[in-house]
């Protein structure tokens, strides 16, 4: 199997839920697989401004979906938030890139709780079956939201931050890696696109934190 596509379980909120080195959780009880972030477009609405990033992004983050969706054999993939990065990024390639994607997993039912930059950006096409809310979605004891915030009676599960950690090593070796960051009451994914940039993050004392390191999810939790 590939290794970045074996789930490393971490007990969350009374529930084992599993981590991904693909930077995606995936909820056992409900087969429902849960990625934030993909930014799909923002190369696209880069190069469209004159900046050069590198080409086929949207094809690697999405031949890292087909991965996930094939390993857990998830019935249902929730997107917490920024799935299009910009209206420059709704680019003709691009949409029939994920239309092409969305029929060949048909049978998966898809959420889209929608971001800031989605607000901006538009939801999907409605041909793509995606539905899209505003959030959050409660489905006890998770809700599934975009920001990170604390919400009354659930333990949420969101992305919008990015967040990676520095780890240091011998001879004052520094590593900046993303993370799976979980608070007492909140919980922040790693941003699942290839082309996203990390925030750096202070967990509290009692934190959990995993860091995605090459194909391998790592507890490092202090």
């Amino acid at each position: 199997m590939n290794p970045m596509v074996e789930g490393t379980e971490a007990v969350i909120a009374g529930e084992t839920l599993e981590l991904f080195a693909a930077r995606a959780v995936f909820r056992r009880s409900t087969r429902t697989l849960l990625v934030a972030d993909p930014h799909f477009g923002k190369a696209a609405a880069f190069r469209a401004a004159g900046v050069f990033v590198p080409e086929a992004t949207t094809a690697a983050t999405l031949a890292r979906l087909d991965a996930l969706l094939e390993a857990t054999s998830a019935r249902r993939l929730i997107f917490l938030g920024d799935f299009l990065h910009a209206k420059e990024g709704r680019h003709p390639g691009t949409l029939q890139t994920l239309s092409q994607w969305r029929l060949r997993h048909s049978a998966v039912e898809m959420i889209l709780v929608r971001g800031n930059h989605d607000e901006c950006a538009g939801d999907p096409p409605e041909a793509m079956r995606i539905v899209c809310v505003d959030g959050p979605v409660l489905e006890p004891p998770f809700a599934y939201a975009h920001r990170p915030r604390e919400i009354r009676d659930a333990y949420v599960l969101a992305g919008h931050l990015h967040p990676g950690v520095v780890l240091l090593g011998a001879g004052r070796q520094r590593e900046r890696l993303a993370c799976f960051w979980f608070g007492s009451r909140v919980g922040v994914l790693p941003a699942f696109g290839e082309f996203t940039g990390l925030a750096d993050v202070a967990p509290a004392p009692g934190d959990g934190v995993w860091v995605v390191a090459d194909d391998q999810v790592v507890d490092v939790s202090g």
